[in-house]
């Protein structure tokens, strides 16, 4: 049965491997992207792909969170029935450290805004819908102060403890969700793919991004994860594994959420 599936981040990297793939088995797409024309040219390149079922446009740049609060505004007022939320946007290194509020624009992109949107639609994923976030083997201990942009943080330290930060939020909620909620998977897609990020990152080709794309696929449709909520995906074993060990401390987990939910307090109840 063909599925609504929203992918952030689909212009390019594994989401836009990904977007290919789901559009040939003939889901249909939301495909999320922060400019506008290579949003349009990855619409036009997957409505011609033989098969592709739908696919509509979301514009947004994610370090911005109200633009985050419209698009899932846009989503919700559509009446678009939603399956499952690929949260893949990602970002490693920008010139622009602190986003709008002055908090850290790593954390924003990475852990805060996918929490922003998985809370804003999960009413449309209901309980059973799917949230995948795409987390990475980089994970180390979340500094409170460097995620509110009271101290910048290196490249490498702001991208490890923010997908630290989500794999944490995606654990906590996906193990205490309500029974209306959707299903919240983490997964570490491999490392070192040949994204754009990995590229500037570490000045490397990277490997296969099929390879990422893949199990992205399988953790939103497979019935591999239907009972996984809360549990993360260690792409690089092939297995369900246990994620840093702060994700796996019930009290270290409340304090990282308690945290996102009061810098968004004000964007949850908009």
């Amino acid at each position: 049965m063909a599925k609504t599936i929203l992918i952030t981040g689909a212009t390019d990297g594994i989401g836009l491997t990904t977007a290919r793939y789901l559009a040939e088995a003939g889901h249909s797409l939301l495909i999320h992207g922060r400019n506008e024309k290579k949003l349009a040219d990855c619409q036009a390149m997957l409505s011609a792909l033989p098969g592709a079922g739908p696919i509509q446009t979301c514009l947004a740049d994610l370090s911005n969170l109200d633009e985050v609060v419209a698009m899932a505004s846009d989503i919700l007022a559509s009446g678009t029935r939603l399956d499952v939320l690929i949260n893949n946007a990602g970002v490693y290194a920008t010139p622009h450290k602190r986003a709008e509020q002055g908090w850290d624009t790593r954390f924003v992109v990475n852990a805060l805004a996918p929490y922003l949107l998985a809370r804003k639609l999960a009413p449309l994923l209901g309980s059973e819908g799917r949230v995948v976030n795409l987390s990475s083997a980089a994970q180390s201990s979340v500094e409170l102060d460097g995620m509110r942009g009271e101290r910048l943080l290196s490249d490498g330290a702001a991208y490890a403890q923010s997908k630290l930060a989500l794999t944490m939020w995606s654990r906590y909620w996906g193990l205490n969700r309500a029974p209306t909620d959707p299903i919240i998977v983490a997964v570490n897609p491999g490392s070192l793919l040949g994204s754009k990020m990995v590229t500037e990152a570490f000045g490397i080709a990277g490997g296969d991004l099929s390879i990422g794309a893949d199990i992205v696929v399988r953790a939103a449709l497979s019935e591999d994860f239907a009972n996984a909520s809360g549990q993360y995906f260690d792409n690089d074993t092939g297995h369900f594994a246990s994620p840093h060990p702060d994700a796996l401390n019930a009290e270290t987990c409340a304090e990282v959420v308690n945290a996102i939910e009061a810098l968004l307090s004000e964007y949850l109840v908009a």
